[in-house]
């Protein structure tokens, strides 16, 4: 049973209580009493309110079953039914056209198009690789699914087998054929990558060179521009790496020494309070924020063992480069976090409120992840 800090007309559960004003409010310089009063604040509007909506969405659905009920057996006529719901209020009136204009959005939610994911946010190892999904290695995706089909000596099998590895390179090859293609040539004809301020310079088999197609692909390196560790390509707004090195045992075996290929994938990251995680108790709700807390500071870190060997996963680095131009060019290392709260539906026993209730959920998810969201935007 959970043990209650009273604030004003509120109690919070001790475990809670501590970690907010233990853990978060000192990096974010705000008054403890401040912060609860205004917890009690919001409950105190919108908690009523809520309460209104859900006896408003039990009315409709009274509704609608004795509408089914008195339907039985006999055909349901779409127009009748459609005028209904708009009695109802469950349909309303399309309103006029109107446009918005929203700044500060992210390019990753605003413009890019790419692969999203959701997490528990209570598994922190899980909420790390989702973070940490923004960059993925080609050549691992390719060898360990069945994109390439198992064979006669072609298996994953428990340590790196070349035959396999043989048919990554090909499939990697042609990938980047379609992705970002020479102007004549094929990727696996390389046998050195460079580049220039004019671009990438691909040195053939045949001593010939060739360069993209579209110039414009090429962003940057690393090291060196006549022997670089990487070299950074773009296509339709997403980052492909191709990281160089002939002492790899993979860079070995590649024609160019291209010892993988690493794109830019998951750009945004639902890490979710919700559908995914059972959080019931203060307990619970606890850990939720404390992961998003971590997250949000960049320092969320879990170990556990893997094959008798103690791995710790921890939040990627931004990716530093030399762009075309010789300037430095970062990129973002995990992907844009995005936090998905409880609905209106759950209460929750972490906070007491007006004679003893739980207080809606959603409110609490809204309040502290929010809170715990400055950390981010305050660069802290």
């Amino acid at each position: 049973m959970n043990q209650y800090v009273t604030q004003g007309g509120i109690k919070i559960a001790r475990e809670l209580h501590q970690f907010i004003e233990q853990e978060v409010l000192p990096g974010l310089e705000l008054d403890a009493d401040q912060y609860w009063a205004n917890l009690e604040t919001l409950l105190n509007e919108f908690g009523p309110r809520n309460k209104a909506l859900l006896a408003k969405r039990d009315s409709m659905q009274l509704e609608i079953d004795n509408y089914h009920r008195a339907s039985e057996g006999k055909a349901i006529v779409p127009g009748d039914y459609e005028q209904f719901l708009r009695r109802i209020h469950y349909l309303e009136e399309d309103v006029d056209h109107f446009e918005i204009e929203t700044s500060g959005v992210d390019p990753e939610i605003a413009i890019t198009a790419g692969p999203q994911l959701v997490v528990p946010i209570m598994n922190a190892r899980f909420a790390l690789n989702a973070a940490n999904a923004r960059w993925g290695s080609l050549f691992d995706a390719l060898y360990g699914t069945d994109l390439i089909p198992e064979g006669a000596g072609t298996e994953k099998g428990s340590a790196y087998n070349p035959q396999r590895g043989d048919l990554v390179i090909e499939k990697a090859s042609a990938m980047l054929d379609e992705m970002v293609p020479l102007a004549s040539a094929r990727h696996s004809e390389v046998v050195q990558y460079a580049a220039d301020e004019a671009g990438i310079i691909a040195t053939l088999a045949s001593g010939e060179t060739d360069r993209l197609r579209q110039p414009e692909q090429y962003v940057g390196f690393k090291g060196d521009r006549a022997a670089p560790d990487s070299l950074l390509l773009k296509n339709n707004g997403l980052h492909i790496e191709l990281q160089v090195d002939p002492n790899h045992h993979v860079g070995a075996a590649h024609p160019a020494s291209v010892k993988d290929v690493i794109m830019e994938s998951a750009l945004t990251t639902i890490q979710d309070c919700e559908d995914s995680v059972a959080a019931v108790d203060a307990e619970d709700k606890t850990l939720v924020y404390r992961n998003w807390l971590g997250l949000m500071r960049g320092d969320l870190k879990e170990s556990f063992e893997k094959d008798g060997r103690v791995m710790t996963r921890e939040m990627a680095a931004d990716r530093v480069y030399t762009d075309r131009a010789g300037q430095e060019l970062t990129l973002p290392g995990r992907s844009i976090l995005l936090i998905r709260n409880v609905g209106h539906l759950m209460t929750s026993d972490a906070v007491l409120w007006g004679g003893g209730e739980e207080a809606p959920e959603g409110i609490l998810d809204g309040y502290f992840t929010s809170t715990i969201a400055m950390y981010d935007l305050l660069g802290k």
